[in-house]
């Protein structure tokens, strides 16, 4: 069994590895895409969809609506509106008829992963690269030692609170007011 630290190290230096290949004018320009939006949605499959459910939980928490495609209370999307696709392939079946659909109604679409040159990075208004290993197995990949999308989905996750907490400064919010927000029913 391999020690928990040398685990913990090597994820934690891969992360890092990661997200220091996002551009900081890549992150401006993604917070801009939501402060200019009047609803964010999100989609993604399996753990990519996990992580952007978190980020849209958090979006919330700072006054930003936002909604992950599928969920019950899901409003129509509109030209107005952003749509932020995950998929480390950009190659994924639903989130690429997603898209194809938000496009149908002039709905600015951000795609985040690692193959900008995929199907649905074609789509995008913009894109941001993540270079972590996916299913295609792109030679520009990082390497990493977890199983399967396992950087891309932590990367994600991370990079998400990353631009949460840069929106929440831009909009000047109190980091001790969002506690209103918080769920109180547990």
């Amino acid at each position: 069994m391999q020690d928990y630290k040398l685990v913990q190290k090597m994820i934690l230096e891969e992360n890092m590895r990661s997200l220091e290949t996002i551009e900081d004018k890549d992150v401006e320009k993604m917070a801009e895409l939501i402060l200019d939006s009047n609803k964010v949605f999100v989609v993604g499959v399996g753990r990519v969809l996990l992580m952007l459910q978190a980020f849209v939980k958090r979006l919330n928490h700072i006054g930003i609506e936002a909604y992950y495609v599928g969920e019950i209370n899901e409003p129509a999307i509109t030209d107005k509106d952003l749509l932020i696709v995950g998929s480390g392939s950009g190659e994924s079946a639903i989130p690429l008829a997603i898209a194809n659909i938000a496009k149908k109604y002039k709905a600015k679409i951000l795609y985040i992963g690692s193959n900008i040159n995929s199907s649905i990075g074609k789509i995008s208004d913009f894109s941001i690269r993540i270079p972590c290993p996916t299913k295609l197995k792109l030679k520009d990949e990082l390497h990493s030692m977890q199983p399967m999308s396992s950087l891309f989905e932590q990367s994600l996750l991370l990079f998400c609170d990353a631009v949460s907490y840069i929106i929440l400064k831009k909009k000047n919010i109190d980091l001790n007011s969002l506690w209103k927000y918080h769920a109180n029913l547990e």
